[in-house]
């Protein structure tokens, strides 16, 4: 039985202006912005060599090139959950396009960036850091999330958001990032196929469950902190969402917590960088991990990226297929919508390593006490 409700816990707040215009040259940062000493970056992580993945052959149709590929994502995700894509069909001009809109976005002054402020329990909008969500922990971060639906009567929300929450003159911002998500959508669909064929279900399964995604895009902007060593630019989590394509600039920051240690992921502006999520994970019967990962930040240089969450629409219902359920892989999560876990996240739990396993308890819980 599916749950599709939860009780609103409300989330710490704090009156801490981040300004990233004027807080990038602070000698001395806010506490708030301050990490515990086990949770603060480690200098130097040693490299993570994650497979680059050719995926033109399977996009072609070339069967022995799509089990090939699907053995190296199939290792990946047994691994730590991460792998670069490359050939991925993406326009480079529309990946360029993408990011000098976020360079100019994100070099608005404050008061035009929060045209579009992102409300308390919403998951879209601009966000300065998470200043009204939480008081502590912050991270060191400003980011611009919107909806996207590859519904056919949604062809155009992404576009119809820009201009609603910021104005026509930001119609070019709209009629780009729509394009980015369709792109994502596509190529998220693939990546589908691949995971279905490693698991050893039907090579249409999580295809078909994804077609009409109803999915999250986020633009994220770290600015430089002249005490690095002392705060994070994203804390320690695993996404709650299905699938994240990522693509980062050219200034590192991003670590991923394999054999118990923080390693790097380079950047690669040829390739996206792959995770799976919780949503996922479930999906998978826990056959595939989603991995804790975040982001560093350094006292020099700016640091963007472009995220794609993939997320299924929000009537269906999260349940791994028969194959991958039987006596020695028994059911290890109940079924749930994206929905409920999404609003789980926004409104009742701060994400972190443990999102999905606590989100569970709280549906047995829930699903107990009836």
């Amino acid at each position: 039985m599916a749950i599709d409700c939860i009780t609103n816990v409300p989330l710490e707040k704090n009156d801490v202006v981040f300004d990233a215009s004027v807080i990038r040259y602070a000698s001395n940062i806010p506490t708030q912005f301050v990490w515990p000493d086990h949770e603060k970056p480690s200098p130097n992580a040693p490299e993570l060599e994650v497979p680059l993945i050719d995926i033109g052959g399977f996009l072609s149709g070339d069967p022995a090139a799509a089990m090939e590929a699907s053995r190296l994502v199939g290792e990946a995700c047994r691994k730590h959950g991460f792998f670069l894509v490359v050939n991925h069909g993406v326009d480079t001009s529309l990946i360029s396009d993408a990011h000098k809109y976020m360079d100019d976005y994100f070099q608005l002054p404050l008061n035009e960036k929060q045209k579009a402020q992102r409300k308390a329990g919403d998951s879209c909008g601009y966000a300065s850091s998470f200043t009204g969500r939480f008081a502590s922990k912050l991270p060191w971060k400003e980011t611009m999330s919107f909806r996207y639906s590859a519904e056919d009567n949604m062809s155009n929300i992404v576009e119809d958001y820009f201009v609603d929450k910021l104005g026509d003159e930001f119609k070019p911002y709209g009629m780009v990032y729509q394009d980015y998500c369709e792109s994502m959508s596509k190529l998220s669909l693939g990546i589908m196929e691949l995971l279905s064929i490693s698991l050893g279900v039907e090579q249409s399964h999580f295809k078909k469950f994804f077609e009409g995604n109803d999915s999250i895009m986020r633009l994220n902007y770290y600015p430089p902190c002249q005490k690095p060593d002392l705060t994070l630019g994203t804390g320690p989590h695993c996404d709650p969402t299905s699938l994240t394509i990522l693509h980062q600039d050219q200034v590192g920051g991003l670590q991923v917590f394999v054999d118990n240690e923080w390693r790097s992921i380079s950047p690669n502006f040829d390739a996206f960088v792959v995770n799976i999520g919780d949503t996922f994970m479930a999906l998978a019967n826990g056959r595939y991990k989603s991995c804790l990962h975040r982001a560093v930040v350094n006292s020099d240089t700016s640091r963007k990226s472009l995220a794609f969450f993939l997320c299924p629409k929000n009537d269906k219902l999260v349940t791994p297929p028969n194959e991958l359920v039987d006596k020695l892989n028994p059911r290890i999560y109940p079924d749930f919508t994206w929905p409920m876990l999404l609003e789980f996240t926004q409104k009742h739990y701060r994400a972190d390593m443990n999102t999905l396993q606590a989100f569970t308890d709280w549906v047995r819980d829930q699903e107990n006490s009836t």
